[in-house]
Formats: C-alpha cells, sequence, structure tokens
C-alpha cells in the first residue's frame, strides 16, 4: 500500500515538472511586458493577443515553419529508410559481423553531438554544404542515425525468423523479404521511431546553429534567437514563439500516441 501512494507521488511531482512550464509558457503568451514581469505565473491581466498577431506580422514565421518542416520530414524519411535497412541487415548477418556493426552505432550513442561540431562544421564547409537545407537534413540524419538503429535493430530481433526462412524458400530475395515481410511487421517500431525523430529535429538548435546563416533559412527553434537582444529580451514575444513551435508537435503525439505505445512494447512479444 505504501509503495503504491509512493508511485503515485512520484507520477504527481513528475506531472508539475512537466504542467508548470507548459502552464507558465501559455500564460506568458498573452500577456504585456509589463504584466509578465510583475505576475510571472498568474492569469494574464489584461487578456492580449498582441504576441500571437506580432509574431507573425514581424516576422517570416511561415516561412522559418517551411523550413522546419523540410528538414523534419527530409531527415525522418531518409533516417527511417536507411536505418531499418541497416537494422534489418544486422540481424540477418548475426554472428560476429552483425554484432561488430551493431557495436559501431552504438558506440555514436556514447561520444556527445557537441565533441562532433568542430568536424561537422569542418567538413559541411569543405563540401558546400553550410547554409543548405540540403546539408542540414544529411547532416541531421547522419547524426541521428545510431539512435534509430539502435531502436530497430532491437525490434527486427524479434521477428520471427520461420517466416523469412520460409520466404526465402519461396524464392524471395533479401529485398523481397525486406519489402514484403520485415516492413510490414516493423510498421509499429517504425511508427514509435518516427515520432521519436519528428520531435528531435524539429526541436533541435544545435545542428541548424552550426550550419544555417541566412536569415531566409532558418529554422524554428533557431529563428526564436532572434528575439534574444543584447540588452533586452522581449520574453512574451519569444514565450509565445516556444508555443507556436510547440504545439504542432503535441497535436502529432496525441494523434500517434497508440502507435508510439504499441512500437514501444511489440518487440516484448516474440514472433
Amino acid at each position: 500500500m505504501v509503495f503504491k501512494w509512493f508511485n503515485r507521488l512520484i507520477l504527481f511531482v513528475y506531472a508539475l515538472l512537466i504542467l508548470v512550464p507548459l502552464y507558465f509558457v501559455f500564460v506568458s503568451s498573452f500577456k504585456t511586458s509589463s504584466n509578465f514581469f510583475t505576475s510571472p505565473f498568474s492569469w494574464p491581466d489584461p487578456f492580449t493577443w498582441d504576441n500571437v498577431t506580432g509574431l507573425f506580422r514581424n516576422q517570416p514565421m511561415w516561412q522559418y515553419f517551411g523550413n522546419s518542416l523540410i528538414v523534419t520530414l527530409g531527415t525522418v524519411a531518409i533516417e527511417l529508410l536507411l536505418s531499418s535497412m541497416i537494422a534489418y541487415a544486422i540481424v540477418r548477418w548475426g554472428g560476429s559481423v552483425g554484432k561488430i556493426v551493431f557495436a559501431l552505432f552504438v558506440a555514436g550513442l556514447i561520444v556527445p553531438s557537441q565533441v562532433s561540431m568542430l568536424p561537422i562544421y569542418s567538413l559541411t564547409r569543405t563540401l558546400g554544404w553550410s547554409d543548405s537545407l540540403t546539408g542540414l537534413i544529411i547532416v541531421s540524419a547522419a547524426m541521428l542515425m545510431p539512435v534509430s538503429v539502435f531502436m530497430l535493430t532491437g525490434f527486427m530481433r524479434m521477428l520471427n525468423s520461420e517466416i523469412l526462412e520460409a520466404g526465402s524458400m519461396d524464392g524471395a530475395n533479401e529485398w523481397r523479404l525486406f519489402t514484403r515481410i520485415a516492413l510490414p511487421l516493423a510498421a509499429p517500431s517504425l511508427a514509435a521511431t518516427a515520432t521519436f525523430l519528428l520531435v528531435m529535429v524539429w526541436n533541435d538548435l544545435l545542428i541548424p546553429m552550426l550550419m544555417l546563416t541566412s536569415k531566409s533559412k532558418l529554422t524554428l527553434p533557431l529563428a526564436l534567437m532572434q528575439f534574444r537582444g543584447e540588452y533586452v529580451t522581449n520574453y512574451p514575444m519569444m514565450l509565445t514563439g516556444v508555443l507556436v513551435t510547440a504545439i504542432p508537435m503535441i497535436v502529432l503525439f496525441l494523434l500517434l500516441q497508440r502507435y508510439f505505445v504499441a512500437g514501444l512494447t511489440a518487440g516484448s512479444l516474440k514472433g
């Protein structure tokens, strides 16, 4: 009984840690600057839409939104295609080769992304990818490859090998086994991985900051940095941008929640 109430207390505290910042961002988005500093956590008084209208009137937010959408969808598409193929190959190879290849990708999880900043910057400038959305997509996909390979390999290992062997005996080559059997069975895991990657790429600030310089190519998280001045920061406007940036991911997660949960639990059963 004590353990049960302790778990509830932990969940309650965890919920507060999530809900309080969300509440703060929401109420701050509809406050004036004076109201924001005098009563940070109170309900907006007066309630104003000036921050929302000013955000889209004074900034090309739709262009930033489009840039983020292109980068996010492009990165996730490349990521799912390549990582699913790599995960399938690792499982099919098996033995020492599969373990070595898997270990190399897992090693990529150990290296902090900050350590790779200088090599990435030098490489993108050499290849002419700097200040390019295409280059940003390629680099983002490469940086997240260890995560997606790690997630998908765990599920691919749970595939029923008898199904694949039966398909092989029927004359199917590895590509047909991958596209006709492995991918359909891995759909829940692919959905879970896609949801995770969408949130990571959409909210990423480090790599776009490293690669993008033109204002017309900024992504949403990077565009929010424009509201921070040397002496004055427009916090209500910045938090309004944070709210606008977060809404698509919140809606997406609510729509894909059951697929995300199904993907996380899919590997718990074999076959």
